[in-house]
């Protein structure tokens, strides 16, 4: 069942998954900018995960992974690939239900997800910034030591934990017209779609996509996985392509994906730290990016916004 590919997460699932892991994670707060609504012409909720424990939403997925492990299988420990967040997130885990964590990192991973990852005790191996480079980095890791692989996204238990973010924002906020999320590998969108849909089918799931990391616009578009080529943006949570599992929730539960520049995105980065006075990373932002250059989409409209994360180098920002 770990890693499963096959097994579509439903409601049921999702809501065992909040009960298994509410008394581990935060209850993000959701929050709100008269000045942000007035300028998008909507009324904006802020699902903030920048303030969840390793300041992302990936705690979520990666807790519910590591609870759903047997006896057997945390003996050898965990394993995974990820660029920050995941890897930070699955090291505490892991800390905390006593499990060793192994993780590969791009060696140009940002300065502060390294830190974070040492810091929670992970054995980190580098590698080069490129997807076979750390799934074959990863492989020897596993047959040596046979720690269980969780995906950073393309896993039942890691989407159904991503999935709780929304499912606490659509029971606390049941008004909202559109929710939105920003898609990378896809594990948080998936997530959101299923709670978003369950609770409310009425509501609409618009994702959003940095314009120079577009691959899961185009895979949604043509019907079939377009992997991700060369992608330069400044939102490096959002890199990765779509996995099998993720592709086929968003096809069937998602509205749609918009793009958005990088322009777009700094000055959303910007508004939020100016307006909101919070810390967020640039992946985070992406939603705001759309609404500021679709207006028309989203105007009049009450609309959720899962801010992902806050792990940002302050030695190294783009405004």
């Amino acid at each position: 069942m770990n890693n499963s590919i096959e097994k579509t997460p439903n409601y049921n699932d999702i809501f065992e998954t909040y009960n298994r892991i509410k008394s581990f994670i935060h209850k993000t707060p959701v929050l709100s900018s008269k000045s942000i609504n007035k300028i998008t012409g909507a009324e904006i909720y802020f699902k903030c995960e920048n303030f969840q424990k390793t300041g992302a939403f990936k705690f979520r997925g990666a807790t519910n992974a590591v609870l759903q492990l047997t006896e057997n299988q945390k003996k050898n420990g965990v394993a995974t690939h990820s660029s920050g967040n995941h890897a930070a997130a699955l090291a505490l885990a892991a800390k905390i239900a006593g499990v060793k964590a192994y993780v590969v990192m791009p060696e140009n991973a940002p300065l502060i997800k390294k830190k974070a990852v040492k810091y929670y005790g992970a054995e980190i191996t580098f590698c080069e910034p490129t997807i076979e480079a750390r799934e074959s980095t990863l492989e020897k890791i596993t047959e040596k030591t046979g720690a269980e692989f969780i995906h950073p996204y393309n896993n039942f238990n890691v989407i159904c934990g991503q999935a709780t973010s929304a499912f606490e924002l659509l029971n606390d906020y049941k008004i909202l017209d559109i929710i939105s999320a920003p898609v990378g590998g896809g594990g948080l969108l998936s997530g959101t779609a299923i709670s978003a849909k369950s609770l409310r089918s009425d509501i609409q799931v618009i994702a959003a996509e940095p314009k120079n990391a577009d691959d899961a616009f185009k895979s949604f578009n043509a019907g079939y996985i377009i992997p991700s080529n060369n992608p330069k943006t400044i939102a490096d949570g959002l890199l990765t392509s779509l996995g099998s599992l993720t592709f086929k929730i968003i096809s069937e539960n998602v509205d749609n994906i918009l793009t958005v520049s990088e322009d777009s995105i700094i000055e959303a980065m910007r508004l939020i730290w100016e307006r909101m006075k919070i810390i967020v990373e640039p992946s985070s932002a992406v939603p705001l990016a759309a609404i500021l250059e679709n207006k028309n989409i989203f105007k009049n409209k009450r609309v959720g916004i899962i801010i992902s994360g806050g792990n940002v180098d302050l030695n190294n920002l783009p405004f």
